[in-house]
This record gives C-alpha cells, structure tokens and sequence, in this order.
C-alpha cells in the first residue's frame, strides 16, 4: 500500500465529511453521525488561524484525517490540540502510526510547539496504545465525557511535552 500524507486543501470537502460519516470513524470522535457537506467546506475553505489539517491517502483513497489546532495566544500559545482519525477499511494497517508522524514532526520541527495535547475515549484501546508510543501521558479522566451511541462514555486527557532535541 503506498501511504501519502498531505495538507487538506478546500476540495477535500467532500471525502472528509464522507469519513466522518463512516459507522467505524464517528464514534470514536465527537462528531455526530451525518456531517454537513457545508460544514466541512467552509472549514476547509476558511481554516482557523493555526489550525494544520492533513489527509492520508491510501493508493490514492482517502485513508484519514488529522490535525493539529491552536490553543490559543499568550500564556497557551506553546500547546496544540491534536485530533486524528482512520478509515475503518484502512485500521491497523500503518495509516494512524503515519498521520501522526507527521503531526509531531509539524509540532516538533517546525511550528516549535512544547505540549501536544488530546482527548481519546477511554475505552478506545488502540489509540491509547499508538498515543503512549509516541510519549503521550494520561493526565486525567472526565466521567461521563460525551454521548456515544446513546450512553454517556468517560474519556482520557493526554498530553505530551516536547522532547529534548539534540543541539547540533
């Protein structure tokens, strides 16, 4: 399978919302089932201020969707939010281990961000698994953190900070 990590851009609309829409993608995210079309392309068409979005392709299909969010300015602009999704068809074939990658070396080379944090289903295995692989730490739980397929489902806080880099 070759794998292609690149910056969404305003046409992939479309195969995002499709994505989020997938039975096997939605409820492990906060979105609900049924993403807008319209939604998602002013989101593309109009990104926020520090948000970098990034797609997956898989042999040129649309594999998942990542991303990394600004927290804020001032006494929050070294933190990012990072939020990251796979395709059902695509799961536990390399796609997610790539997006995020990707993701820490924007963050760690490039945009200089010292603490990556996310928000990760408690019951959501894999994703802790990959996330503590690539040194992020529970910092707590949130009891009853969102509805999710009609049962309210606790969540983790994980956080990583910047690695030490070598001086060169």
């Amino acid at each position: 399978m070759e794998l292609t990590i690149r910056r969404a851009v305003p046409s992939d609309y479309e195969a995002i919302a499709h994505h989020l829409g997938d039975p096997l993608v939605y409820p492990g995210t906060l979105q609900p089932p049924y993403p807008s079309l319209e939604t998602w392309r002013k989101r593309l068409a109009e990104p926020a201020e520090g948000d970098f979005l990034l797609v997956a392709l898989a042999d040129g299909r649309f594999a998942g969707f990542a991303g990394l969010h600004a927290m804020g300015q001032g006494r929050r602009a070294h933190a990012m939010h990072l939020g990251l999704t796979v395709g059902g068809e695509f799961q536990r074939k390399g796609v997610g281990r790539a997006l995020m990658k990707a993701l820490l070396d924007l963050a760690d080379m490039w945009l200089n961000v010292f603490r990556l944090e996310l928000t990760v289903f408690a019951d959501n295995e894999r994703a802790i698994a990959l996330y503590r692989r690539c040194g992020f730490e529970v910092e707590g739980t949130h009891r009853a953190y969102a509805l999710r397929d009609g049962r309210y489902v606790d969540a983790l806080s994980m956080a990583r900070l910047k690695p030490k880099t070598p001086a060169v």
